[in-house]
Formats: structure tokens, sequence, C-alpha cells
């Protein structure tokens, strides 16, 4: 499934509709998302970019936690594979990416250039608009805000 694909179904789930049958009383199953571990030459200078770059509230264990109920937080998290040497990973040589969802993403952009980020690329389409960043290890940070209600 391509990402537009991807955020569709997010989009119809953010809207309340399911675009599959989930099975509630199945037991032994994924239930979410339970963390993103990273590998970098430097995790204190890494995690302190997170903090003061992307606004990521860093508790004091070292690590963030993204609540799932945080206002305007869409319902779902996306998990996709995609196929080695993606151009949805591009320019990122790391093998994942990254995709926040924020609440509004010209506001959003507009602090990042003021801290001297360079965007890659913006774009809109059906499932909302997004922009794309690298971090200072090179992976993609990929911005989404989803679709006006």
């Amino acid at each position: 499934m391509t990402r537009t694909g991807i955020f569709v179904a997010a989009g119809l789930l953010l809207v309340g509709l399911s675009p599959m049958v989930l099975h509630a009383q199945e037991v032994g199953r994924i239930t979410g998302v339970g963390g993103v571990f990273v590998v970098s030459k430097d995790p204190a200078a890494l995690t302190k970019w997170y903090q003061e770059v992307l606004g990521i509230n860093i508790e004091p264990w070292g690590g963030a936690l993204l609540r799932y109920d945080a206002p305007l937080h869409p319902p779902v998290v996306v998990w996709s594979a995609m196929r080695e040497n993606s151009s949805e990973i591009a320019p990122s040589k790391r093998d994942f990416m990254i995709n926040f969802a924020v609440d509004d993403l010209d506001a959003f952009i507009a602090k990042l250039e003021t801290k001297g980020i360079k965007v890659l690329n913006r774009q809109a389409d059906p499932t909302g608009k997004f922009a794309s960043i690298l971090d200072p290890d090179g992976t993609k940070i990929e911005l989404w805000q989803a679709p006006s209600k």
C-alpha cells in the first residue's frame, strides 16, 4: 500500500469509518506501538536536538512519552514496510523514517525555520499536509497535519 493509501485508511479512522473489520475479542495481538528506539553515534546530542528543535519533552530517564490521547493526536499510528531505497525515505540513508503528527504544520515549520532547520519539501493531498526535514543523524522526519474535519 502506498503512503497515500495508508493515510487514507488512517483518515477514515479519524472520521470514525473503519477500512477493515477489527476483532475486539481477539487476544494475543498487537495493541499499538510501545516505543521507537533509535541508534545514534551521539545519543545525548540527538536527544537534545529533538528536545530543543522539535519541542519534544524529554523525561529525566532520557526518553520521551508521546501520548496517544494528546489533544488533536490521530487515533492510530501507521506502520508500513517500504522497498529498499524507497524514494519515500530519500534523502535519508537510514532504514526508517519517523512521521510526527502536528496540530498546525505552518506554525510548526515557522518555528523550525527560526531555528535554522531546512525544510526539504512540502505537499498536501486529501490525507493532509506534509513537510520533511532531517535530524542531525540524517533520519528523515516527516511532519503530518491531518485534514480538517
